[in-house]
């Protein structure tokens, strides 16, 4: 080290010391905690160059683990969302083939749903919250001048709304309990289809298009939604007319399909299974003949989902912890440092009466000082990039990063346990230091 800043140290550490050792009722009537961040700062400016590199180390691990984090949690959110633009916690079923012999009926018979199945096991499973049944049909055509389209066609009950999430546009309405009553010549349409229908700025509520050759009024447009997943089409692709309306414009005894929510997702595979009872007591199959109903629970999305954010998490906190390590070696290197610059000081205050839990306290306290003042940039940083990321047309994609509460209470351990650790063993190398030793350096 330059003979100047030895110099510079020495005399710093005289000045101290005559200040303890003179102080008399001064030194009683300062504020101990005060004094301390006061020689701390004193020190930080000191050594501005030292103290901003260190710095920089722990606040790139704080950007990193950050905004990995909350890449994570962006991702999770839009999976979710994605998932449950079809309906959350909703079991969707078809009628299958039997595949094995039952009370005199062989194997390889159909099963064909009628639109009264699905008022019965709502009536016979109190646990289920909504039950539709879903007529469907791709026979036919929706035109609107010359723009012709053969979408699919729906013909459902207005549960089916709210449980597959399908809402309208402002302006408009979803099919109701009169529609059903009175069977209405109405249609509500996707959103996509709209525009095709349409075009993308006229307002179709309250125009007639052609189904086949009967004019229907449209009453509603699906309001814009994430779906990634579907069992006939996309939402934003298909049409939805009242179910007697269906029955009576295509002639149809049999319906396509029942979407069911269970009110207590713990239920569900009891509800399967009575379900397979019911159903099986009316056709005539086994409970047991799985071949006989397709059934699709929709949760077990939200377990993929839920497994597969863990992992990508657990994964991208990894990467962001070991960065902040990186940073926290650094910081504890240049503690160690400190304490060999400031050994002769740490002998004269051990000479007047300073305790060995006030030296490594003293350390412990720079340390987190440091840290705080790191993470606090970082944080800020973290701000600035995740809003900087949230402009860019991504979300469908992978979603927007999220500073949710769980990714600053993960940041804020772990930059706590760093910074322990970091200050930790160079502070009790501090207090351990023997007092001749320390006025001899």
């Amino acid at each position: 080290m330059p003979r100047t800043g030895i110099k510079r140290r020495d005399q710093a550490g005289a000045a101290r010391f005559n200040a303890i050792r003179s102080g008399g009722n001064l030194r009683k009537n300062m504020n101990p905690i005060q004094d301390t961040l006061a020689e701390i700062f004193r020190y930080l400016r000191q050594y501005r160059s030292r103290t901003a590199m260190t710095m920089f180390g722990i606040v790139w691990g704080t950007v990193t683990i950050i905004v990995l984090l909350a890449f994570g949690t962006g991702v999770q959110r839009s999976m979710s969302k994605n998932m449950h633009g079809m309906g959350e916690g909703i079991t969707i079923i078809w009628p299958g083939q039997t595949s094995m012999p039952y009370k005199g009926y062989g194997k390889d018979r159909g099963i064909r749903f009628r639109e009264e199945d699905a008022y019965l096991i709502k009536k016979l499973i109190p646990e289920l919250e909504a039950v539709s049944p879903e007529y469907s049909t791709r026979g036919a055509a929706v035109r609107v001048g010359e723009q012709i389209n053969r979408p699919s066609i729906a013909g459902v009950i207005p549960e089916y709304g709210p449980i597959r999430h399908i809402w309208p546009q402002d302006g408009g309405r979803w099919i109701d309990d009169l529609d059903i009553r009175d069977r209405k010549r109405v249609i509500f349409l996707g959103d996509k289809l709209k525009e095709y229908l349409f075009g993308p700025e006229k307002n179709a509520v309250g125009e007639t298009v052609l189904v086949g050759n009967s004019p229907f009024l449209v009453v509603g447009v699906l309001r814009k939604k994430l779906q990634n997943s579907s069992y006939s089409s996309q939402d934003q692709d298909r049409a939805f007319i009242p179910a007697t309306t269906f029955a009576s414009a295509f002639g149809s005894r049999y319906i396509e399909n029942m979407v069911i929510k269970v009110a207590d997702p713990r239920l569900e595979k009891a509800v399967e299974r009575r379900i397979y009872e019911i159903l099986g007591k009316k056709y005539q199959f086994d409970p047991d003949d799985k071949q006989a109903l397709g059934i699709w629970d929709t949760t077990e999305m939200d377990k993929f989902v839920f497994y597969f954010s863990l992992g990508f998490n657990i994964f991208m906190g990894i990467i962001g912890v070991f960065t902040l390590t990186v940073g926290g070696i650094g910081l504890a290197n240049i503690m160690y440092v400190v304490v060999q610059e400031r050994t002769r000081e740490i002998g004269i205050r051990r000479s007047v009466g300073a305790r060995r839990s006030h030296i490594m306290g003293q350390f412990i306290l720079e340390t987190f000082i440091i840290i705080a003042l790191s993470a606090a940039v970082g944080f800020l940083v973290s701000l600035v990039l995740i809003q900087l990321i949230s402009m860019m047309p991504i979300e469908d994609y992978v979603g927007h990063p999220v500073l949710s509460p769980a990714v600053a209470i993960i940041a804020v351990t772990v930059l706590g346990l760093i910074g322990f650790f970091a200050g930790y063993f160079p502070a009790r190398k501090a207090a351990r230091i023997e007092v001749a030793d320390a006025l001899r350096y």
